[in-house]
């Protein structure tokens, strides 16, 4: 499996592209992502995104007309796709496929699972690829993802922190925005963020 990272826009949120066995998934494809997808894709099946926000789904009709593809999405996101909710002038777009829980796919050999951990936004995932869990703005490095947002819920976060601490998996974590990190080592610092949020 090959990762593919380029951060995008002013808040330099990661765009990513995972390619395997012949074929590229392309994972939140925030602002100006367009051209840089374009030149590191051979074989694109799906663009998937981890959440609603405009930073993480900026350029999702613009590369899903290009590349013929599907555009996946939590089920409680999926109106900030189309509705612009926070007046950034995100173009809009329509996911195919909703996802409304923890769920596996599998697109000709291709496996991924999107796993809930809602607080950020109300639909805010994970995507599980083999042993490469990329985060979206649930966690980051030595952090999390913010919860003073409209339609954030810092119960839910807590809810989602303790969730991910009975992962038995020393997956590494590609998260929205900053470096890569590991869930055991995550583990280890999310307990004081219980206590802040």
């Amino acid at each position: 499996m090959d990762i593919k990272i380029q951060p995008m826009g002013p808040y330099q949120t990661n765009c990513y592209i995972v390619s395997m066995d012949g074929k590229d998934v392309i994972i939140d494809p925030g602002m100006g992502a367009t051209d840089w997808v374009m030149a590191n894709v051979t074989n694109p099946i799906a663009i998937l995104n981890t959440h609603g926000h405009f930073d993480h789904v900026w350029s999702n009709q613009e590369l899903k007309e290009k590349l013929k593809v599907k555009i996946y999405a939590p089920k409680a996101d999926a109106f900030m796709l189309s509705d612009d909710p926070f007046s950034q002038g995100t173009p809009p777009s329509e996911a195919d496929i909703i996802i409304d829980s923890d769920k596996e796919f599998d697109i000709d050999g291709f496996k991924f699972s999107y796993l809930h951990f809602p607080g950020h936004t109300p639909g805010c995932s994970a995507i599980l690829i083999k042993d490469s869990l990329f985060s979206g703005d649930f966690i980051f490095k030595n952090s999390i993802g913010r919860v003073d947002f409209p339609f954030s819920s810092p119960e839910d976060m807590k809810e989602s922190i303790h969730k991910f601490l009975y992962v038995r998996e020393n997956w590494d974590v590609y998260p929205g925005h900053g470096g890569s990190t590991t869930v055991f080592a995550e583990q280890k610092t999310l307990p004081m963020w219980l206590n802040r949020i």
